[in-house]
């Protein structure tokens, strides 16, 4: 049976080795595991009990470690909030999980107390004597409640077990052959899938982390400097603003191995910025609801196929389903469906929710994930876009990523992203929202475009911004997108 507190067995092992840096100290394991004992026994203090949820309003920060080793002697719930939403947001997300206790991080009690009068700095999780180390949880007891991307309405709460966290660390060290030599910096916002994307994992092996707060590349590229990473895990967006910080061309990346992107395809042209420095990308792809590494590929692969996200992890089962309900052939379009011990439980007090996610087939349990996605001839699978996204022009399907990753390949666009909007004539036609470097015209974009893609995928509105809006985890916020075409236009 898998032991949901494996970091007390690690501080045994090796209680003196580095696990964790933080304002230019290490902690080791043994101390990580101690102040993991002091939360448990500091949120005992505050009653505490198993189920509760435990809120977090802070940047990045060992807090969050904290709660989630803390989970297993106390059998709390850690509720990690983005603390980039509105006080509104927040103040809903709070009366929809009602933490027992809200824990704030420097610069945000003013809104964690808005949210709760009672709420505690950070300092007060480690007031208390360690807890015993007896277990309190079993392996289908939540650990984490992530909020998905609430790009529309309210977010809901994932519930992701212990069984989850477990063997997401398991096949993501195996299918990436993580070993407890390598390091990483974390920068992208623990609220969200930073947790259990790569910091799990590689101090599951007992590898090292290296915590930035907030991500500034300048910051970053001396943390690198540093620190030696021998991972990089981060957005697009983050490869993108390293790409163009000034000490990029002559950052040392000697000792990297590889480089992962996750939550949306890296546009070519920053793959390639990282390939002249000597850095080797994959792909990646995961969701909230599904651990969050749920393809795997070697690299050279990789390197071969970089538009694809590999197959998927040893113990995960994918299907791509036709919007009839058959399976998709090879090279046809289907919403992926996957099948595994790292599916969420389901989504926090929301039935009819977890009634729209998931699919019972007699044999296994489906989640249904929203997302396209075809596979070739070899078993490689590819993510073409949200199936909320995809829109039909002329009677024509159009897959947004598909034009979006033609748009990248334009030296003068820095960011794209394209929506479906209603059109009198073909019912809906593409609009592509761009940040530029340097100055373009509107007809030599198209003329790029007609090039290179179908007439019917050619975006018929371009729509120049100083900046495209993006959601807490860093990706496009293409509903704020889609608000502004319906501000400026008046259609939806």
């Amino acid at each position: 049976m898998l032991n949901p507190n494996w970091l007390g067995r690690l501080a045994a092992y090796h209680p003196d080795r580095p696990a964790l840096w933080f304002r230019g100290a290490w902690l080791t394991y043994g101390e990580l595991y101690r102040r993991a004992r002091k939360a448990a026994g500091s949120l005992r203090a505050l009653g505490v009990a198993t189920g509760d949820r435990v809120g977090l309003l802070a940047w990045n920060h060992p807090a969050y470690l904290d709660l989630l080793f803390a989970g297993p002697l106390l059998g709390h719930i850690l509720t990690p909030f983005n603390h980039r939403l509105s006080l509104s947001e927040l103040k809903a997300l709070h009366a929809y999980t009602e933490p027992k206790v809200l824990f704030f991080g420097e610069g945000f009690q003013e809104v964690a107390q808005a949210l709760d009068p009672k709420a505690l700095p950070l300092e007060a999780l480690l007031e208390a004597e360690e807890a015993e180390e007896a277990l309190a949880v079993g392996l289908e007891d939540p650990a984490l409640l992530l909020f998905t991307g609430g790009t529309t309405g309210l977010p809901k709460g994932a519930l992701l077990p212990y069984r989850q966290l477990l063997v997401n660390a398991l096949e993501t060290a195996f299918a990436w052959g993580l070993t407890r030599e390598d390091r990483y910096i974390l920068a992208t916002p623990m609220f969200h899938a930073a947790l259990n994307a790569l910091a799990t994992p590689l101090l599951y092996l007992g590898g090292q982390v290296v915590v930035e707060e907030r991500f500034r590349p300048e910051e970053y590229l001396e943390l690198v400097k540093a620190h030696r990473p021998t991972v990089l895990f981060l957005v697009p967006t983050m490869f993108q603003m390293l790409a163009e910080t000034p000490g990029f061309p002559e950052a040392d990346f000697s000792f990297v191995r590889f480089a992962i992107s996750g939550g949306a395809p890296c546009p070519a042209p920053v793959r390639e910025a990282f390939r002249k420095r000597g850095v080797r990308f994959k792909q990646g792809y995961g969701l909230t609801e599904c651990g969050v590494n749920c393809f795997a590929f070697e690299l050279e692969e990789a390197e071969a196929y970089p538009e694809s996200v590999g197959r998927p992890m040893p113990h995960l089962w994918a299907r791509l389903v036709r919007e009839d309900g058959k399976e998709a052939g090879v090279g046809e379009a289907g919403e992926l469906w996957l099948s595994g011990n790292v599916v969420m439980k389901g989504y926090f007090r929301r039935p009819e929710e977890n009634e729209k996610v998931f699919v019972w087939d007699g044999e296994r349990l489906w989640l249904r994930t929203g997302d396209l996605a075809y596979r070739d001839a070899e078993g490689r699978y590819y993510i073409v876009g949200r199936r909320k996204e995809m829109f039909i022009s002329g009677g024509e399907n159009v897959y947004p990523v598909e034009v979006e990753r033609v748009l990248y390949d334009h030296p003068a666009v820095k960011e794209a992203a394209v929506v479906g909007v209603p059109d009198p004539r073909w019912g809906e036609v593409g609009a592509a929202f761009l940040a530029l470097r340097t100055p373009l015209g509107e007809e030599e974009l198209k003329a790029f475009l007609r090039e290179r893609l179908a007439g019917y995928k050619v975006p018929k509105h371009l729509i120049f911004l100083e900046e495209l809006p993006k959601s807490g985890p860093g990706k496009v916020h293409k509903e704020a997108l889609k608000r502004l075409w319906k501000e400026r236009y008046g259609q939806a």
